[in-house]
């Protein structure tokens, strides 16, 4: 059995780094500076909707149902921008894709489940 050692100067074989970018492989700095401030955006936008939740908590006199409503529809805004460009999601394949729709079609059965026990529990 061979190790996937490479000596000094000598690249790794194709296979060593499978699913993974090519250490070889280097970024102009014009690249690095947008991939920077895509970054960057996606935090001010992070923080900016943190502050949204928050004055949606204390600053404004929203009925609760109403804030915990905007909360959520900030959080699942919140969660998409780090799933997407954080965990890199967003060039993913149809398979993650068909994944997460199965994650949010059964997150919303869970939720519903409490609903209608309320809702027969008020029939009779």
């Amino acid at each position: 059995m061979t190790e996937n050692v490479a000596t000094a100067g000598e690249p790794l074989p194709d296979h060593a780094h499978a699913g993974v970018g090519d250490p070889n492989q280097h970024h102009t700095p014009e690249e690095i500076r947008k991939e920077m401030r895509v970054y960057l955006i996606i935090f001010g936008a992070l923080a900016v909707l943190t502050g949204i939740t928050v004055g949606v908590c204390y600053g404004f006199d929203l009925p609760v149902h109403y804030a915990i409503m905007v909360a959520m529809v900030v959080a699942i805004i919140k969660g998409s921008l780090v799933a997407c460009f954080f965990m890199h999601l967003i060039s993913e394949r149809k398979l993650i894709y068909g994944i997460l729709l199965l994650t949010v079609f059964f997150f919303i059965v869970l939720m519903a489940l409490p609903v209608s026990h309320f809702l027969d529990k008020m029939h009779y």
